[in-house]
């Protein structure tokens, strides 16, 4: 039996304040059953952002960071879909299926913790979450191991957006080596190949240097993104001293806003994928260096991002053996 009178946003769920989008609710209803117009979620392994991972459900009703307000995704089979549920994708009862939606704006009701994986950034649990019509999700794909699929959808908002950024430009720096940065590195030459210079830049040289092999960077140089200066000056020595048209920033550690922005040319992009970003801190720190650069907020969706970056971990193979190794698979 399903309750009725659930809002396509969700809004039937939020606790407090009264009136809340759910995402930014201080507290969600978690409670069973769920609602006509949802889906229930038998919920196997939560995948957490990696900035909550860097600091971490009962007092909130869903996972959020206290501090960066982030949460991550979740792996499933469904439950039950309500006679009213109309989802972006169509599913059916016991359908193997992972959010492309926050779980900081998913009513998650936490039974037990069976397994941390922190390389992975993973959770093995028991849970019960539930997700309504405005809620995008992805039916897993039968060909990939679920981790590794888990892992990649979780940050294909980076891939996709990187993939835009990269048209039209010819130097490109990504900061962070990690999964976001190596799929956005990924998505770029795939769009534009020998058409763009794309530099890596990160604290771990054998990450770097495994990409660059492989052809996903052209050049790599070792650096503290929370030391603005030194990132400019690595940056700089890989470019003959010449800004670049796109830096995309998908480091996990705060204060790391400026190392983004001082290597990229006037009227050039600067996508911050991280949700460790001080925005404030961003767009006054670019208005002091006179820095005439649009500042990108990394957005998790984007048309068919699921899809594409599933293709680009089945077509490249350093990303698909980092993955795999990520997961311990």
């Amino acid at each position: 039996m399903m309750r009725e009178g659930g809002h396509k946003l969700g809004l039937h769920r939020v606790v407090e304040p009264e009136g809340a989008l759910p995402q930014a609710a201080q507290r969600l209803d978690a409670s069973g059953p769920g609602f006509d117009n949802e889906i229930v979620i038998d919920v196997e392994t939560l995948n957490i952002d990696s900035a909550s991972f860097e600091q971490i459900v009962g007092e909130r009703g869903k996972m959020q960071n206290p501090v960066t307000g982030s949460g991550g995704m979740l792996l499933g089979r469904v439950r039950q879909v309500g006679p009213g549920y109309e989802g972006p994708v169509e599913v059916s009862e016991g359908d193997r299926v992972a959010t492309l939606v926050s779980l900081t704006l998913t009513p998650l009701m936490l039974d037990r913790v069976e397994k941390v994986h922190l390389d992975a950034d993973q959770v093995d649990v028991e849970a019960t979450a539930y997700l309504w019509p405005s809620s995008p999700l992805v039916v897993m794909p039968a060909d990939l191991d679920e981790r590794v699929a888990l892992a990649a959808l979780d940050v294909c908002g980076a891939p996709a957006q990187a993939r835009r950024l990269a048209e039209g430009a010819d130097r490109m720096v990504v900061i962070g080596a990690g999964k976001s940065g190596m799929l956005s590195a990924a998505a770029a030459r795939e769009c534009r190949g020998d058409d763009i210079e794309i530099f890596g830049v990160d604290r771990d040289e054998e990450s770097l240097n495994e990409l660059r092999d492989a052809g996903l960077f052209d050049a790599v140089a070792t650096a503290d993104a929370t030391r603005a200066v030194e990132v400019l000056g690595r940056v700089e020595e890989l470019t003959g001293q010449q800004p670049v048209d796109v830096v995309i920033n998908t480091c996990n550690v705060a204060g790391t806003e400026m190392s983004a922005i001082l290597p990229v040319r006037q009227r050039g992009t600067v996508y911050f994928f991280n949700m460790a970003t001080d925005f404030a801190r961003a767009a006054l720190g670019a208005e002091g260096v006179g820095c005439d650069a649009r500042l990108l907020i990394g957005n998790g969706y984007a048309g068919g991002h699921a899809e594409w970056t599933l293709k680009l971990v089945r077509q490249t193979p350093v990303v698909h053996r980092r993955l795999r190794r990520l997961v311990g698979v």
